[in-house]
């Protein structure tokens, strides 16, 4: 918090996503709520400078539907309701707490920005079309209230930094890329006016805004090969935490003097990994088979000998409206470990690229979406990087869905396929979503399918990997956390079954105390534990001996423990009879799955 004395936090139970504000007291080291709970989730809507102890909360206890915003006293724990929300999305505040607009999702997509003049009903002053929804968005108020400050992709491809003149509406464009949307705009910690902001198409580029800061970006962007980020500023504008982000080496803190202009290294984030025989990511750009430009990133084992196939992990993010980065990525580094090629794919879908790349994945779940997957393994095929015979697709939330989809909709394409919480029936998920996305359910509509109609549940069920879990003929291994609230574990149980029914071996494991992919470090070792034993099993790669990589996990083995090795239910602990290890030319690393897969194994984003 402004006010140097409290820090706020938030906790979860189990994975529920029911997530409770807490504070923390550095003076006194007292401790409390901040918000109701259980079964109320939370979010900050609002810090400012001019509230040192004060911040703006949003929560669902009222109606579980909508977040109302409550003013909070941090250091007393008392609040007080500002906005009831009987039917929006949610708001959008400025700097002296104010309610300034309302937000709203329309049936067909579209984002309705609302205000409410001399309080009287909220009315449409800006309707944004579903083809710019994605991409555009307020950021800030300046500080003096002048101006509104948007990334905004409205008449062009990528998102622009616009500065929105509050009096006459004028919107002047500030900086914009032809490839990639601005998504990060560092603001001046006083007047809120930018200073500088960032467009990531392969990695991080930074354009100043604000002449004044030129020297200093000039200087920080010298000082590491890694892609910069500024984590905070004091409000004199003379000292600065920076961080830069590598591939091959953990995040970096300095500290800038914006005076002096030098920066003062101050720690990793991970000093463990310092030393690690690491890889890098290389930016890799594919062509889709109509024409798209996909920026992929693609790591290799260090002892891999010019010219030989690898064995090769496909891994596709979540979301699917994210994209994969440039930097430190835990499973391309413990794959790599193991004498596997990793390939990230940015599918259509991802965003970054302009609304034209997102915009082109609508209603293609297992449709063109998956065929970018399909070429992007085609292409590392092609150039004499991946075995064919010996490609594995893996991914958590939507990433699992697509293994799903990979093994059901390509069933020979790939040797196996690894699936955390993934969606198996697009139906039954879109029936089961979380009370608090069913103001923005409009959005699956335009997105995935149109599940208001006969015709649209028939075009959503074709794209649904359940119902095709008769062609599956390669090794499937699922994850789940039993509290997912958003795929529930009715999505794994439901293709599980069907599997069963047919005939057709799984390995399928649960977590009780995890929700929508894995939080708990233990639980994240022993199922990376387990997928290394798998992929082990169907690609040859490399394993490392279990240890203690079962301690103190919940994973609960419900079908096909057997198809991946024995395991001793007195420690948990599996044994090591597997196939004998591919890749001699140097040895496992001891301990490297555990000090990288800690750092978010698969990580789920939607």
């Amino acid at each position: 918090m402004h006010d140097n004395r409290h820090v706020v936090f938030f906790r979860q139970q189990g994975g529920d996503e029911n997530w409770r504000a807490w504070r923390v007291n550095l003076q006194t080291d007292d401790v409390r709520p901040l918000t109701p709970g259980p079964g109320v989730t939370c979010f900050v809507q609002q810090i400012s400078r001019h509230f040192p102890s004060e911040l703006l909360i949003g929560h669902n206890e009222r109606d579980k539907r909508f977040f109302d915003i409550y003013r909070v006293d941090v250091a007393t724990g008392e609040s007080a309701l500002v906005e009831a929300n009987d039917g929006f999305t949610g708001y959008f505040t400025d700097q002296r707490f104010n309610v300034r607009y309302a937000v709203r999702h329309a049936e067909n997509g579209d984002v309705e920005r609302l205000e409410r003049k001399d309080g009287g009903d909220w009315n449409v002053f800006v309707s944004i079309g579903a083809d710019d929804a994605m991409a555009t968005r307020p950021i800030e108020f300046s500080d003096d209230g002048r101006e509104l400050y948007w990334l905004d992709s409205r008449g062009r491809d990528t998102a622009a930094v616009v500065a929105q003149d509050l009096e006459s509406g004028a919107m002047q464009v500030l900086a914009e890329d032809p490839r990639a949307d601005f998504t990060n705009l560092l603001l001046d910690p006083v007047t809120q006016h930018p200073i500088a902001a960032a467009a990531t198409f392969e990695r991080t580029r930074w354009q100043v805004l604000d002449t004044d800061y030129k020297e200093d970006f000039e200087y920080l962007m010298r000082r590491s090969p890694g892609d910069l980020a500024i984590t905070s500023m004091s409000q004199d504008r003379r000292n600065w935490i920076v961080a830069y982000l590598h591939d091959n080496a953990p995040l970096e803190y300095f500290h800038y003097d914006c005076d002096a202009q030098q920066a003062r290294r101050l720690f990793s984030s991970i000093p463990a990994l310092e030393d690690a025989p690491l890889v890098t990511m290389e930016p890799t750009l594919i062509r889709s088979r109509d024409g798209l430009e996909l920026v992929c990133y693609l790591s290799r084992p260090r002892t891999a000998r010019p010219g030989t196939r690898l064995p090769m992990a496909l891994l596709v993010h979540g979301g699917p409206w994210t994209r994969d980065v440039w930097g430190l990525h835990p499973n391309h580094q413990w794959l790599a470990n193991r004498g596997y090629a990793v390939l990230s794919v940015n599918y259509r879908g991802s965003t970054g690229f302009g609304k034209a790349f997102v915009n082109a994945a609508n209603m293609e779940w297992a449709g063109k979406m998956h065929d970018d997957l399909i070429d992007a393994v085609d292409w590392a095929i092609t150039v004499g990087i991946a075995d064919p015979a010996r490609v594995a697709i893996m991914g958590t939330s939507y990433g699992g869905y697509s293994a799903l989809v990979g093994v059901t909709f390509t069933p020979e394409k790939f040797a196996c396929a690894v699936d955390l919480v993934g969606i198996s029936n697009l139906v039954t998920f879109l029936n089961t979503i979380p009370d608090y996305w069913m103001p923005w359910k409009s959005v699956w509509k335009v997105r995935m399918g149109d599940y208001t109609t006969e015709a649209g549940k028939r075009f959503l069920e074709e794209r649904s990997p359940l119902n095709y879990a008769n062609r599956i003929v390669r090794p499937l291994l699922i994850g789940q956390g039993v509290n997912d609230v958003r795929v529930k574990a009715s999505e794994s149980e439901q293709i599980v079954a069907a599997m069963r029914q047919h005939g057709i071996p799984v390995t399928y494991v649960s977590y009780p105390d995890e929700g929508h992919g894995l939080g708990r470090p233990e639980n994240r070792c022993s199922f990376a534990a387990v997928a290394e034993a798998f992929l082990a099993a169907h690609l040859g790669g490399r394993r490392e001996p279990v240890g203690n990589d079962f301690k103190d996990a919940t994973i609960e083995f419900r079908v096909g423990r057997e198809l991946v090795g024995r395991f001793h239910d007195s420690n948990h602990k599996l044994s090591e009879t597997v196939r004998p290890e591919k890749w001699h030319a140097k040895p496992v690393c001891r301990d490297f799955r555990n000090a990288v897969v800690r750092i978010g194994f698969m990580e789920s984003v939607v």
